[in-house]
């Protein structure tokens, strides 16, 4: 009756850890109240979800600083052509201060729980690019968030750079192009495509966890794509819904 029990135990966890995991698209902005995506509020919001991660956007500024925000803009100014000081003179929507990745470093440290997820955006240049990764990657390091930290870019080239840079870092594909089998032959852990992808290439959920990819799939926010990705065994996906697909 023990060994019973406990194997009852085992495969509980086991069908857990197989359930689709829930990630809060630029954290859970769209709460109650609502907030500004990228805001240290809508971490926070994400944090007390109890939820797999939350995203967020990684640019840096013209004199090298490590910024939150998703857009190439913050009002009218553009990121890596304008100073730090330049840009938080502008506040977000929400009232909060523009945020460094040193912000939100620390806001997500207040919850080992909840995984960081990192989306390091396409820079004008490789060397740009370079630069970025390693000052993300060494802030990451300095704070002791390895464990909690994830990756995502639409940069072929960020991609490789993580895994070369921290090779232990989970490092997930954005842009939608490789197959499962290129993901695997590129060195990286995974594929995080927009769901149109998989809905064209039916068997590429299957194929990447045959070759032990991770999977993964933005911007879910409509409850039957959500359902459709879970019968196929998708392991992640991306949402401005958290709240409402994290039960289901």
């Amino acid at each position: 009756m023990k060994n019973f029990i406990l194997g009852l135990a085992v495969l509980s966890t086991v069908m857990m850890k197989a359930q689709t995991q829930i990630i809060a698209h630029r954290g859970y902005f769209q709460a109650q109240p609502p907030t500004t995506e990228n805001s240290l509020q809508s971490l926070e919001n994400a944090q007390k979800l109890k939820i797999y991660g939350s995203e967020f956007d990684v640019r840096m500024t013209k004199d090298g600083v490590l910024v939150i925000n998703h857009d190439e803009h913050h009002g009218k100014m553009e990121i890596s052509e304008a100073t730090f000081k330049e840009l938080e003179a502008l506040k977000l929507a929400n009232g909060e201060n523009f945020p460094t990745l040193k912000d939100y470093l620390k806001q997500g440290k207040k919850d080992k729980s909840l995984k960081l997820i990192v989306e390091i955006k396409p820079a004008k240049t490789p060397e740009i690019e370079k630069e970025i990764t390693q000052k993300t990657i060494k802030m990451i390091k300095d704070m002791k968030l390895e464990s909690q930290s994830e990756f995502i870019s639409f940069s072929l080239n960020i991609c490789k750079e993580i895994k070369k840079l921290a090779p232990a870092f989970k490092v997930q594909y954005l842009n939608g192009e490789l197959s499962p089998e290129q993901i695997k032959k590129e060195g990286l852990d995974g594929m995080d495509y927009h769901y149109s992808v998989f809905q064209k290439n039916p068997t590429w959920i299957a194929d990447a966890k045959a070759l032990g990819l991770i999977t993964n799939s933005w911007t879910v926010n409509d409850v039957a794509v959500y359902d459709e990705l879970k019968k196929q065994g998708i392991g992640f996906v991306t949402t401005n819904i958290p709240d409402q697909l994290k039960n289901k």
